[in-house]
């Protein structure tokens, strides 16, 4: 049994605060989320409002668009003991979009389903925004302030209290697309068109006609440019692709692709790197996200620089902190649930003593070290949770550490089939594949969950 029983708090109910939840639990914790939104799902839950700041978030919790549908396959994306399958069965309420790529609502659906599953929806304090961690001065604990929605007896009306809490340990699950990450460009300042960061892109029809420029050219890039491509006059797209040193035409006749923006100028034109100039009704920045944690003060000691939230061991436990204060779900180009799972497995058997962390100065010398690889692979410091080609070597680890079973063979040859297809066939990845026996396997292999 655990040697240990803590009161945790999860920051956030998105599909790394659903699985942190029940992994804690599983291991004898007694874990609260708090999730600021009206339900679970976190990023999955899609809101068709957008912030009033195009180039914010404004407290619109979801950065997702209508069209959006997963960019890998459904199979190797869901949970390791909870298959994201269409055809679940008569006990699930998710499989109402059978595709392999399906849309985001199917994804909501199957994020609800597994916090149904498992019984979670009672340790979630929805509408709950935390607004403060700190250390608590009269325990060994951290005390978190939090914003809720409170209906007063007599008037009323809506108004939001804050109350506070002492927990034993801290797991931050509030994920890695809420703050915008914009490009930085020359002149853009008295640039007069309209610009907008697809944190707040819904629908293409506020671009009919328009000339739009894209910056960006990863998934949601190469998604919102189709999506407009339909409505707009023309659509320009500006990336940082080697074989892109100059204008390129595409199967789109009103789509070209072109190395990065040179500069824009105040009669609204935008120039490019290759000197191509075109006059522009609005940019819209597919460039990511930065992270964000407003609820953790200077005193805590984990701070973010250039993208790299600094210091964390192997991207979960900050040494100074450890285990008491964990992130999970800051890893980019990875099996994105899968990770959640192992990483959520880890701290809580951590926290309960049947896993154990190296000392303080040899996390710290581990991370040293890390930074020293990057740094001489010529990796730019903002590509530090950037998992890429040790994905696999970094699940393995912590699948090791927590005495778990390394992550399935065909899940991670299934994962590398749809980065190279994607690359292969930009337009009809999502309908046309390759790896039929992959899928077969992956059904075989899902039999033992039904």
């Amino acid at each position: 049994m655990p040697s240990r029983s803590l009161h945790v708090a999860v920051i956030g109910a998105g599909a790394a605060g659903l699985v942190a939840a029940r992994e804690l639990r599983r291991e004898g914790h007694d874990p609260v989320v708090f999730e600021r939104g009206a339900g679970v799902g976190g990023n999955w839950l899609y809101h068709p409002a957008a912030s009033a700041d195009p180039l914010g978030s404004g407290g619109v919790q979801s950065s997702l668009y209508a069209s959006l549908r997963t960019n890998v396959p459904r199979e190797c994306m869901g949970f390791l003991d909870f298959p994201f399958v269409a055809d679940a069965g008569a006990t699930s309420s998710y499989s109402d979009d059978p595709r392999r790529f399906p849309g985001h609502e199917e994804v909501l659906r199957y994020l609800q389903e597994f916090a149904r599953r498992f019984d979670l929806l009672g340790l979630i304090r929805l509408e709950t925004e935390v607004v403060s961690v700190r250390r608590d001065d009269t325990s060994a604990g951290w005390k978190l302030w939090y914003r809720s929605r409170k209906l007063p007896g007599a008037g009323g009306e809506e108004v939001k209290v804050v109350e506070d809490d002492v927990f034993d340990a801290v797991v931050v699950c509030n994920g890695h697309s809420d703050e915008p990450r914009l490009a930085d460009i020359a002149g853009i300042d008295g640039w007069p068109g309209k610009q907008m960061h697809s944190r707040n892109y819904r629908v293409p029809d506020p671009f009919h006609g328009q000339v739009v420029v894209i910056v960006g050219y990863a998934p949601s890039g190469l998604d919102i440019s189709r999506d407009i491509v339909g409505v707009a006059k023309e659509v320009h797209v500006a990336h940082r692709s080697p074989a892109t040193s100059e204008t390129q035409s595409t199967a789109h006749a009103n789509l070209w692709l072109h190395p990065m923006i040179e500069r824009a100028s105040e009669d609204g034109s935008v120039v490019f790197q290759d000197g191509c100039r075109v006059k522009a009704d609005a940019i819209l920045y597919c460039t990511g996200y930065k992270y964000n944690f407003p609820f953790l003060g200077d005193d805590v000691g984990v701070f973010v620089d250039d993208n790299r939230v600094d210091p964390l061991y192997k991207h979960v436990f900050p040494p100074h902190l450890a285990p008491h204060i964990s992130f999970i779900g800051l890893s980019l180009k990875a099996l994105q649930f899968p990770v959640f799972q192992l990483q959520s497995t880890w701290v809580a058997r951590v926290l309960s003593g049947r896993a154990e962390l190296p000392s303080q100065e040899e996390m710290m010398e581990d991370m040293a070290a890390f930074y020293s690889e990057l740094e001489a692979r010529g990796c730019p410091k903002s590509y530090t949770h950037d998992l890429g080609e040790c994905t696999y070597e970094y699940e393995d680890w912590v699948a090791d550490q927590c005495g778990l079973e390394r992550i399935e063979r065909w899940r991670k040859e299934m994962f590398v089939a749809a980065l190279k297809n994607f690359a292969d066939r930009p337009e009809s990845y999502r309908n046309e594949w390759d790896d039929d026996h992959l899928l077969l396997e992956a059904h075989r292999d899902f039999t033992k969950y039904f």
